[in-house]
């Protein structure tokens, strides 16, 4: 039997929908706190590292799923579901199942590209915490976490033909994809199979869900039409005005959803 109860869940990208171009989070932050106060679910859907995403839910003590690299896994807290599920394996206190492709099989990968097509292909791997920094604007702790994959690689095409260097990384059994600032190499995932998944799972646990969708780029659009209510966040957008509206929406779903 199904059991009783609803739950709301936001979808959220970071880097452009939840962060600013300069990382920083103030004008969303109290937002954050009033969905959580609501008893929404917060699960971080992003091209960002398992450890970046840490950082995140930490400060904002978050204890919600996550979704890392651009759904090459779900990370899922153990007990968070009272239900019987199928995952990869466990490690530091969570569930986790695996979409995508190693780390090392990727850079592998990309190496066999950069050859072939004789591109000048930079990654993640092949830069200093100082360079990722530099090169993203991101603070140098966060860059440092932003080095520590498991499962894609962020790159971008110095010299060379892009198309070329897309098909070549098709071939070799990999996908890609088009982030705010850089291109990523991944295994054959996106975010729109990982919320999927995840949306299963709540619909397991509780009798009713509403899912909202936020993000900015490319690689959310699989998210995007998952969910029951999506939010594309545009260059110009106030991203305050939509979360915003994501609050206003998640407190007439409660209301709605308990009558």
């Amino acid at each position: 039997m199904k059991p009783e109860g609803i739950k709301i869940i936001v979808f959220a990208d970071l880097d452009g929908s939840l962060l600013n171009d300069k990382y920083e989070y103030n004008q969303i932050e109290p937002i954050i706190h009033q969905l959580l106060s609501l008893n929404v679910s917060i699960v971080f859907a992003s091209s960002k590292t398992r450890n970046e995403i840490e950082f995140y839910r930490n400060k904002w003590q978050i204890s919600d799923p996550f979704i890392v690299e651009n759904g090459s896994a779900i990370l899922i807290p153990e007990n968070y579901f009272g239900i019987h599920y199928e995952s990869t394996r466990r490690m530091l206190g969570y569930n986790i199942i695996e979409l995508g492709t190693a780390y090392c099989i990727i850079r592998e990968k990309l190496d066999v590209v950069r050859n072939r097509t004789g591109a000048n292909i930079v990654g993640f791997g092949d830069l200093t915490a100082e360079e990722i920094a530099k090169d993203s604007g991101l603070p140098l702790y966060l860059a440092q976490l932003a080095k520590k994959r498991e499962y894609s690689e962020p790159f971008k095409i110095l010299d060379g033909i892009e198309k070329d260097v897309l098909v070549a990384i098709i071939e070799e059994g990999l996908c890609y994809t088009r982030g705010g600032r850089y291109l990523h190499a991944l295994g054959n995932c996106d975010k729109g199979q990982a919320t999927s998944i995840l949306e299963k799972l709540y619909l397991q646990q509780f009798k009713r869900i509403f899912s909202i969708g936020v993000g900015d780029s490319a690689n959310d659009l699989t998210m995007l039409k998952i969910v029951d209510k999506p939010f594309f966040v545009n260059k110009t957008a106030d991203k305050k005005a939509v979360w915003k509206e994501i609050e206003s929406i998640a407190r007439a779903q409660k209301k709605t959803l308990n009558h």
